[in-house]
Formats: structure tokens, sequence, C-alpha cells
């Protein structure tokens, strides 16, 4: 039993040590409306993604009946060291566009998310700020 308990210590241990720097909930500027999300990131396979956990409108009331709640918002976005992440796509609900997207965490709380139409001459970005 000593041991059992032993190896979910160290597995726990491990996973925590491993846990990619942007993991973790979000907070987004307000969108077009003024609204803004709460998008829960964390590991897809090799890469980071992100999917919309809750939706609040320009007054800060949280929006239970929000269509896309659940949906990815961030997919394939390739940890690259440093804090940086790059060759993902972002889906920006209040437009209804993909972006190729980069994002950079600027700090422990701060997360800065460009996306671009091809050819990179149109770009959009935001500062997310971290909740948890």
């Amino acid at each position: 039993m000593k041991k059992i308990t032993l190896a979910a210590g160290i597995a726990v241990l491990a996973t925590a040590s491993f846990a990619d720097p942007a993991d973790g909930l979000w907070k987004t500027q307000p969108g077009d409306e003024g609204g803004y999300l709460h998008v829960t990131i964390a590991p897809c396979g090799s890469a980071i993604c992100g999917t919309i956990d809750s939706a609040f409108d320009k007054s800060g009331n949280q929006q239970l009946a929000y269509e896309n709640l659940g949906k990815q918002i961030i997919w394939d976005m390739e940890p690259e060291g440093d804090g940086s992440y790059a060759n993902g796509k972002i889906w920006a609900p209040d437009r209804d566009k993909t972006y190729n997207s980069k994002m950079t965490l600027d700090s422990q709380n701060e997360l800065t998310v460009k996306g671009c139409v091809a050819g990179g001459l149109v770009c959009r970005g935001q500062t997310w700020t971290r909740i948890q």
C-alpha cells in the first residue's frame, strides 16, 4: 500500500512539474459589444488549446445560455519556450473569424494573444488576464 501511495504522489508531482505555464483560466478583453469570456487553456496532445468556459455581458453578468460555451477558441498552439507559442489558430466569436495565431506569456498573469489573417497583413490582438 505504501508503494502505491508513493507512486501516486510521484505521478502527481511529475504532472504538476510539466504543466505548461499558460495552463489555467484566463479572462479575455471585451469584444466588439463589450462582453468578455473566460477561457481555459490546457494541453491537447503536444499543443496548447483553449476552450470557452463562461461568457459575460458588458455589465459583467454571466451569460449561461451563451451558444459557444465549451467551444474551442484556440487550437494547435505550439510551445516554443520562454513563454512563446506559435503556429496556432484562434477563433474570434465576436466576428466569427479564424486567424493564424501566436501567444506570449508576458508575466505570470498576462497573456498576449494575436491573430492575423492569411499573409499577416491584418492582425488583431488582446492581452488576457489570468484568473486561476
